[in-house]
């Protein structure tokens, strides 16, 4: 390795990528002894890095954001409010279902998914409502934490919760959610937000998404704002 890492340098290359599989750990060691660092850790692999060039590293770091997604179902005829209080923490207060979002997963989707996994409710993402962001989260491992709220529509009704998660979960009338105090800020601050476009226009709260293409062939990403009218969409001038 030595040899080679001397060969990498003559030949001006600035940083050597190490990809070493669990099983092969042993590596490790001897690897960090001639410079190499820990990059990162998957369930079964380590990369490790060596900067061959001029002063500090210039590697960008590894993932330093854990994303949690909640939905706030709220069904517009009943003006009843999903929520759940979980079981496992210490404060039983009321909140709104939702979990981390998988690798590859859209935040729309996350929310769908954590809704009905821990209340039998399905529904329909509809818009972004809110992102909290919070750094050194003890639930993140001391990493910084999203923490994203998204409006969705209930098309089932009838509850069914993971006890295994859920202490409790009921439709809340939302002015209900509003006034009381066994809730987390958040959950009190959105809930404030939902009853606010419910009365004003979800178009005032609304962050809505579209998809586009990215600039990178064959790949596309989501964008998410308040709603553009279709005459700004297609303008190619200023007037």
């Amino acid at each position: 390795m030595a040899t080679a890492i001397q060969k990498w340098r003559s030949e001006g290359r600035v940083a050597v990528w190490l990809h070493i599989p669990i099983l092969q750990s042993r590596f490790i060691a001897p690897a960090a002894s001639l410079g190499f660092c820990f990059h990162h850790a998957e369930s079964d692999s380590s990369t490790l890095t060596l900067w061959l060039g001029e002063g500090p590293s210039r590697l960008p770091g590894y993932a330093t954001h854990q994303v949690g997604v909640a939905g706030a179902v709220f069904d517009e005829n009943t003006r009843k409010i999903l929520v759940v209080q979980d079981r496992n923490k210490l404060k039983n207060m009321w909140k709104f279902p939702g979990g981390l979002s998988e690798p590859g997963e859209d935040i729309g989707d996350t929310a769908v998914r954590e809704v009905f996994e821990e209340t039998g409710i399905k529904s329909e993402f509809r818009s972004l409502l809110s992102i909290r962001q919070q750094h050194t989260h003890p639930g993140a491992f001391g990493k910084s934490d999203m923490y994203i709220i998204c409006r969705l529509k209930p098309h089932s009704f009838t509850i069914n919760f993971c006890q295994r998660e859920c202490l409790r979960c009921e439709w809340m009338d939302l002015s209900d959610l509003v006034k009381t105090e066994n809730t987390t800020p958040i959950t009190s601050r959105v809930a404030r937000l939902l009853l606010y476009g419910y009365r004003e226009g979800f178009d005032k709260i609304d962050l809505t998404v579209e998809e586009l293409p990215a600039v990178y062939t064959g790949l596309f990403y989501k964008i998410y704002h308040k709603e553009l009218p279709d005459s700004y969409k297609t303008m190619t001038g200023t007037d």
